[in-house]
C-alpha cells in the first residue's frame, strides 16, 4: 500500500502559479507511475499530468505548456509546478499511485485525500 499527502493548494489570482506536493510513504522508484488528477464541482475527475518510474510524462493538452510534473526519489515525493493559471483551472487536485502488484501485473491505484486550488481574482 501507498499512503499519499498532498499540500500546496491555495487561492491565487490568474496567471499566477502554485506548486503542489505529494509525499508518498514508500519509495517512489518503485511505483510505476505517479499523476496528479483534478475535480472540478459538477465534472468528473480528469487526469492533469503524469510521470513513470523511468521519468517519462504525460500532461492533458489543456495545460501542456503550463504545468510541469516532477519527482524527487531521495524525498519520495512528486511535483506539480502550475504557471499561468486560469480560472479553469480551479479544482480539488488529487494525487495518484499506479502500483502494480508484482508477480501479476494487476494495477492498484492509490489517492490523497485531495488540495483544493482556486484561481480567482
Amino acid at each position: 500500500q501507498v499512503q499519499l499527502v498532498e499540500s500546496g493548494g491555495g487561492l491565487v489570482q490568474p496567471g499566477g502559479s502554485l506548486r503542489l506536493s505529494c509525499a508518498a510513504s514508500r519509495s517512489i522508484f518503485s511505483i510505476y507511475a505517479m499523476g496528479w488528477y483534478r475535480q472540478a464541482p459538477g465534472k468528473q475527475r480528469e487526469l492533469v499530468a503524469t510521470i513513470t518510474s523511468g521519468s517519462s510524462t504525460n500532461y492533458a493538452d489543456s495545460v501542456k505548456g503550463r504545468f510541469t510534473i516532477s519527482s524527487d526519489y531521495a524525498k519520495n515525493t512528486v511535483y506539480l509546478q502550475m504557471n499561468s493559471l486560469k480560472p479553469e483551472d480551479t479544482a480539488v487536485y488529487y494525487c495518484n499511485a499506479d502500483v502494480i502488484v508484482v508477480g501479476t501485473g494487476i494495477h492498484n491505484h492509490y489517492w490523497g485525500q485531495g488540495t483544493q486550488v482556486t484561481v480567482s481574482s
